[in-house]
């Protein structure tokens, strides 16, 4: 019976390390250490870094600080973070990245909103023309350096929930307003922001 178990056990995580998703319907998927962060995400060390199991992510307004994730988010799935922006203005989530196309889910100081727009990003360019995009839906919101917020985002069947501190939230379907049905995950900063108690499930 016990290497009956055991067998099980290693199959279950070959599955899961094979799955070509960043989660799975049996397991959340949480950032534990630096090698997982090297192994499951596209990074450049000297913008994106684990330190004290926090994500710390630089960049500045003529160079984005990017990352993405080497596997596909689920259909259906739910993230939820901490996020603090240390400087400057943007902290942005990347949503169902996909042939330099992505949903724009951000928090932007200078406009006091947060935000549900359309994306693009070409990797290795800092165009101006070439990263960012159109606002699609904006909710107002008193933001300011160095303040944690909540930020929970939700895709269940087509349809995009997100929301900050559970107070500020937006809503939009991704059929009829023609964004990525699926793709990656990613994250950009324009100065320096820091992320705590990332989670990502299926759903």
């Amino acid at each position: 019976m016990k290497i009956k178990h055991s067998i099980l056990m290693v199959l279950y995580v070959l599955l899961i390390s094979c799955s070509n998703t960043l989660s799975t319907v049996r397991r959340e998927y949480k950032i534990k250490n630096t090698s997982q962060l090297k192994s499951d995400w596209i990074i450049h060390s000297k913008e994106w870094y684990l330190e004290n199991n926090t994500l710390v992510g630089t960049g500045n307004t003529m160079h984005w600080g990017v990352i993405e994730s080497k596997k596909e988010l689920p259909i259906n799935y739910e993230i939820t973070l901490k996020a603090n922006m240390t400087k400057e203005s943007l902290f942005e989530i990347m949503l169902n990245s996909y042939q330099e196309q992505y949903i724009r889910t951000y928090l932007y100081e200078i406009d006091q909103n947060i935000v549900i727009g359309r994306g693009k990003y070409k990797k290795g360019s800092d165009e101006y023309d070439l990263r960012g995009g159109p606002s699609l839906f904006t909710k107002p919101m008193q933001l300011e350096n160095n303040k944690w917020y909540t930020i929970k985002i939700k895709v269940l069947n087509n349809q995009l929930y997100f929301s900050v501190d559970n107070e500020t939230k937006l809503e939009c379907s991704l059929e009829k307003n023609n964004l990525n049905q699926k793709g990656k995950l990613g994250f950009i900063t324009n100065g320096e922001v820091k992320i705590t108690d990332l989670t990502i499930k299926s759903i």
